[in-house]
């Protein structure tokens, strides 16, 4: 299968970004549709990169993106809202626009654990979007993370704010992770992208470790150099302060969130690592690359702090 031309859905944020600049060095040319043209600015600079405003829930907007492409990735993913428009009424457009348009290679991204029956809407949504694209009849690869982490991710850096307060009421501290690199996803992403193994296949993604989720957040303080008093929280006070929260600005966590916890979100911790077996890829241990972004995200703080200690 010849791939010269990919449709980047969801190519602006977090994982899209890492995906675009892999995909841009192998010369693949992109179209990356954004409801803001500017808030992708360094997805501009990209030589094989075309970055195209676009409403990707209007069919006809979603037609005009998807015209000429040769593969289509969706990217697309949400922790608090309208979990059925983006998760499963997207996939649906996406698949369909796809037919329509003749392209019949398409990437898709879940989540650990998503399916029926689970208890969050976010796992239940996800699984139904991820049911859509496997029984769709195009070719099809779905990739299905844990915690995904790097530079610019949105667990471990809100951590590192969150672990500058002096005491810190943590909501399901006993909630498991298999954090799994950035860089990691995007070049299972790239490297299924003509692989005829991959088609058909469902992947979990996980890196080499678990972590409960008071571990993650202990991490975060060490590597800053913060030290708060780090209260877990029971099942009932979780819940209270998930509900509290979810009416705060930002959204820190929901219901919802509270739920999905209630699901480890880990890969066989024993087993083979999914990344090696299939794509070669050695799985980045999470103390090989978080420091090098968490402990530099406030060099100025960290200074001061300094030398306040040594009374100066």
């Amino acid at each position: 299968m010849n791939v010269n031309n990919v449709c980047l859905i969801g190519g602006s944020g977090f994982v899209g970004k890492h995906i675009a600049n892999l995909l841009t060095t192998q010369k693949i040319n992109l179209r990356i549709p954004t409801r803001r043209r500017e808030r992708a600015k360094e997805l501009l600079v990209l030589p094989t990169a075309d970055v195209v405003e676009a409403n990707v829930h209007d069919d006809a907007e979603l037609d005009r993106v998807l015209t000429g492409m040769d593969a289509v990735i969706n990217l697309v993913g949400i922790l608090h809202g309208d979990f059925r428009s983006a998760h499963v009424e997207l996939p649906r457009k996406i698949v369909a626009a796809c037919r329509r348009n003749g392209i019949t290679r398409l990437l898709h991204m879940s989540a650990l654990k998503a399916g029926a029956g689970r208890p969050s809407a976010y796992l239940r949504s996800k699984g139904e979007g991820e049911s859509i694209v496997m029984t769709s009849g195009l070719i099809t690869t779905c990739f299905r993370p844990s915690v995904i982490f790097g530079p610019g991710d949105s667990s471990l850096s809100l951590f590192a704010k969150l672990v500058r307060l002096p005491v810190l009421p943590l909501a399901s501290p006993d909630a498991k992770f298999q954090p799994v690199f950035v860089e990691n996803v995007a070049h299972a992403f790239a490297a299924s992208l003509t692989a005829p193994d991959t088609f058909g296949q469902c992947y979990d993604l996980c890196g080499p470790e678990c972590y409960s989720l008071r571990q993650l957040v202990e991490y975060a303080a060490h590597v800053t150099g913060h030290d708060p008093a780090i209260i877990g929280l029971n099942d009932s006070l979780s819940y209270l302060q998930a509900l509290m929260t979810e009416f705060l600005p930002g959204k820190l966590m929901t219901r919802d969130n509270y739920h999905s916890m209630k699901v480890d979100s880990v890969c066989d911790c024993h087993g083979p690592n999914t990344l090696a077996e299939v794509w070669g890829i050695s799985p980045t241990a999470l103390e090989e690359v978080a420091p090098l972004y968490l402990a530099n995200r406030m060099p100025r703080e960290r200074y001061d702090r300094y030398r306040y200690r040594a009374g100066r």
